[in-house]
């Protein structure tokens, strides 16, 4: 009874260390498809998982959602998904790669950006109707390239595209490099170029905001894994880190 009481004791005192806290918790791989818009916070959200869960890893795959969701169908492994667009999220649930309800944790819009000093002089989106600027885009089948075209049609503006990009931050690249005038991405990619490029508001950015998705794959291998990132993404803690890049809450 005495050595029954004794190994009691040491569970019990064992259950306030970390390596404890964390015992039946998550742990293991844990992979994530994320929309590229999310590169920054979310790997700044994977560092902060893993850190308070001893023995996780979390690994990123960041593109365009449209891209990632096409990887997702074919089988590609993974245990969650973020996307930019509820559009895309439709693309795996519709085929059963994801069951559950999805969560809306962040919300995105459109800013123009330009390279540092403004070269091409563009002040607002019907500049992106001039035939002697270069301009990039989002193509329309990735979300910053559909909320683009909202934005166009809300302004009654005909943009003349110079290249076609499959994720935001290949369109920020051509802004940052200085080979075209002007992009519209969204602004927390601008943000988090710093004083490499330039970002400008316009009015019409509401009429286009971004709402992000994230739900768990059926297949996941890891599911406790899974459902305890999401809940760190959701947690205050996580929409903290969301809100300092620059995305507004659900």
């Amino acid at each position: 009874m005495k050595k029954v009481l004794a190994v009691l004791a040491l569970v019990v005192a064992g259950c306030g260390t970390p390596e404890a806290a964390n015992r039946g918790g998550a742990s293991g791989d844990i992979t994530v498809f994320a929309a590229a818009s999310l590169t920054e916070s979310f790997t700044k959200l994977g560092k902060d998982f893993e850190a308070a869960h001893p023995g996780a890893k979390v690994t990123f795959n960041f593109a365009g959602s449209s891209a990632l969701a096409q990887q997702l169908n074919q089988g590609a492994p993974a245990e969650l998904f973020a996307s930019a667009a509820p559009a895309n999220m439709r693309q795996v649930t519709d085929t059963g790669t994801v069951k559950a309800e999805p969560t809306t944790f962040a919300k995105n819009t459109l800013q123009i950006v330009v390279p540092k000093g403004n070269p091409g002089g563009v002040t607002g989106l019907a500049d992106f109707a001039k035939a002697d600027l270069k301009i990039a885009l989002c193509a329309e089948q990735v979300p910053c390239g559909a909320a683009a075209k909202k934005v166009f049609e809300a302004a009654g503006v005909t943009a003349r595209p110079d290249t076609l990009e499959q994720d935001v931050k290949a369109t920020l690249a051509k802004v940052a490099l200085g080979e075209v005038d002007a992009a519209l991405v969204y602004r927390t990619d601008v943000k988090a170029a710093g004083d490499k490029v330039e970002g400008k508001d316009f009015p019409e950015a509401a009429e286009a905001v971004n709402a992000y998705v994230i739900a768990p794959l059926a297949n996941a291998r890891n599911k406790v894994g899974a459902q305890a990132f999401l809940d760190h993404v959701v947690s205050e803690a996580g929409r903290a880190v969301l809100v300092e890049a620059g995305f507004t809450a659900p």
